[in-house]
């Protein structure tokens, strides 16, 4: 058009495309690119490479005993349980195992991810113990929030609230293990926070991946910026958002027309692998694609304010595990080096060539310690076989990842 205004609304989509994805990485910290993706190919063919990576594993396929609750605002919370196998009595009879007497472990997954995220261990850990998977508000299969809709900003503690419904629902009675990562770790911190009865009286050990218990307005994202520079980006991202947020539609016109640009940049802060596997990689991609730009500016705030540091003495006395990425650029791993230091007694793993999405990257390392800390727990027996299922980087299981363990004393 001749006029000039095709050419502004297509230039307001590849800026929309631009600020989506850098936000994307910066404030989501969570999405995969595809590996077999080149410049040199051209989009058609790259869109085929995604549609057969999407086609080619079963990520996120597990599924299992549906169910859903309300948080305090009525925001319905959906969770799926993966009950234990019946077990046979004498003469074949089933004697069905009771749910309360059984340790129940509570997957709380990260920001801009969801319940699926945890592919690879709810794979391994099936018939080994009760679990619980769920999403939290505004993200995979959970709704909106209904007091954001009202325009009340996103609190950590909300989530640490909206855990205890999901828990009072799916797990009422009887031991608890709760994993959390990144965003779900700082949900478990404010649980704890908010609920220290539940906490002595029914939890038996946690698990904090590439997470933080504060201090998150510090991380440089691995920008070269100078201190003025990543001060002035903190100043301005909220509002950034915010006006972000306020053009859905837009923005995610243009994050789609910027594909391949928003995947390889992402990839860059998902995984620490060169070798990450590709269909491992798109799976984490199309995570990322499901949190709309409005969910991306409503969170961001909640972040930067997080400070959990005093909650984490309610896990003082029970064995802790924390996981973190050597090259995670989103919680980097001195924050995981913090919350040993405010937990002396916790075991601290630091993964090598692992980034933040690391349950995904190197999964049976992942599962491994998770198995690990069912058996302190006394959740499983030592003789518990925890499977393994897939692989995570090409030509190599997941298993091989380095690690340097810092176990307590």
């Amino acid at each position: 058009m001749g006029d000039g205004v095709g050419d502004g609304v297509s230039e307001n989509w590849r800026k929309a495309g631009w600020a989506g994805a850098a936000i994307g990485v910066i404030a989501a910290g969570a999405a995969a690119g595809v590996a077999m993706e080149r410049l040199t190919v051209g989009r058609g063919m790259r869109m085929k490479a995604r549609l057969a990576l999407d086609a080619a594993g079963d990520y996120g396929s597990l599924r299992g005993t549906e169910g859903t609750t309300r948080a305090e605002d009525a925001t319905e919370l959906y969770y799926e349980t993966d009950e234990l196998p019946e077990e046979k009595g004498g003469r074949g009879r089933l004697l069905r195992r009771k749910a309360a007497a059984a340790p129940t472990v509570v997957f709380c997954h990260g920001y801009c991810l969801s319940q699926d995220s945890w592919h690879f261990q709810r794979a391994a850990l099936r018939g080994v113990v009760r679990s619980v998977y769920w999403d939290q508000r505004s993200h995979g299969r959970s709704a909106r929030g209904l007091a954001q809709a009202d325009g009340e900003p996103v609190t950590i503690e909300q989530l640490g609230r909206d855990l205890k419904a999901v828990i009072d629902a799916a797990a009422p009675e009887g031991p608890l293990l709760l994993v959390g990562h990144s965003m779900g770790g700082m949900t478990i911190m404010a649980l704890a926070e908010q609920f220290p009865g539940l906490v002595r009286d029914r939890v038996l050990g946690v698990a904090l991946i590439g997470t933080s218990s504060g201090g998150l307005g510090e991380v440089t994202y691995g920008l070269p910026l100078p201190a003025a520079g990543l001060s002035a980006v903190r100043r301005v991202l909220p509002g950034v958002l915010k006006a972000l947020g306020s053009q859905v539609e837009l923005v995610e016109k243009g994050r789609r027309a910027t594909a391949d640009l928003f995947a390889g940049m992402v990839k860059r802060y998902s995984f620490g692998s060169r070798d990450v596997d590709p269909g491992v990689a798109r799976f984490a991609e199309r995570l990322i694609e499901t949190t709309p730009i409005d969910v991306v500016a409503e969170f961001y705030p909640a972040f930067q304010i997080h400070d959990k540091s005093a909650a984490l003495q309610r896990f003082a006395d029970i064995p802790v595990t924390v996981i973190a990425g050597d090259r995670d650029m989103i919680t980097p791993a001195a924050h995981s080096v913090a919350i040993k230091a405010e937990l002396p007694a916790a075991e601290l793993t630091v993964l090598e060539s692992a980034g933040h999405l690391m349950m995904l990257e190197h999964p049976e390392t992942v599962t491994g310690l998770l198995g690990d800390l069912l058996v302190r727990t006394g959740a499983v027996a030592a003789a518990t076989n925890v499977g393994g299922h897939g692989r995570s980087t090409a030509g190599s299981t997941a298993g091989t990842a380095g690690s340097t363990s810092q176990p307590g004393h």
